[in-house]
């Protein structure tokens, strides 16, 4: 029998009372590791992540150690549940299932279809496809865990029906995603009705490990912060005029 999957964890600093947790799976080739920039920013805001391995592989286990740490009642709510790429299918899946103890979905980078890609002609059109961030390139191609040509890999077809997701979603996108492209995400977030849809300028796939990595973390703490209040989240900080 092979040995549990290992999942990679960043918690509150030392003194600082936490304020949520977030479960994070991963997409395709990728492992909980390759987060550690996101979870360490996240975590020092006071929220614990755990972040799992890349569902693909082994679909039911890795979604069950999901539901397991979602229903974890000493890690404190509100509990939510993030994917990127094909992680943030299984995630809308396991949100329709009705998991117990889900708060909220964070879905970064939603593939659209079940079509495999086109294969890439070498590891750079790959890592252009994934991010434009030199320090996120350095570390995928240094990562001897990171499977290359993973944004291949045909995704699951009967993961890609949104409908039946009842709790809030923040979703998060690039604009500059050919992998995924954002008009199509638009039109697949369609039937999540109160979804929060924001694109990230300058952005490819790899939404939460871009460029843009210092402004996804902080929409999805603000995100955080408001759902703490209420699951109606209400706005926290809100822009008036002058008079």
């Amino acid at each position: 029998m092979s040995s549990p999957q290992p999942v990679h964890a960043w918690d509150e600093p030392e003194g600082i009372a936490p304020r949520g947790t977030l479960v994070l799976l991963p997409g395709r080739g990728e492992h909980g590791g390759v987060y550690e920039r996101f979870g360490s920013r996240i975590a020092a805001d006071g929220y614990r992540v755990r972040a799992l391995p890349d569902p693909s592989p082994a679909p039911e286990r890795v979604t069950d150690q999901a539901a397991k740490l979602l229903r974890d009642e000493t890690l404190p709510g509100p509990r939510v549940l993030a994917g990127s790429d094909t992680g943030a299918l299984y995630a809308a899946w396991l949100a329709a299932r009705g998991t117990p103890g889900l708060d909220a979905l964070i879905l970064a980078g939603l593939p659209t279809a079940p079509h495999a890609l086109a294969a890439t002609p070498d590891w750079e059109a790959e890592l252009d496809q994934r991010t434009a961030c030199p320090t996120h390139r350095g570390r995928l191609a240094s990562d001897d865990a990171f499977r290359r040509g993973a944004l291949t890999d045909t995704t699951p077809a009967d993961l890609h029906a949104l409908e039946g997701v009842s709790v809030p979603v923040l979703a998060l996108h690039g604009a500059d995603d050919t992998v995924s492209p954002p008009p199509a995400a638009g039109r697949a977030y369609r039937a999540l009705p109160g979804v929060e849809l924001w694109s990230l300028a300058g952005t490819r796939h790899d939404a939460l490990n871009d460029v843009t990595h210092r402004t996804a973390a902080a929409t999805i703490v603000l995100f955080l912060e408001r759902l703490r209040l209420s699951p109606d989240l209400a706005p926290i900080a809100v822009r008036e005029g002058l008079v």
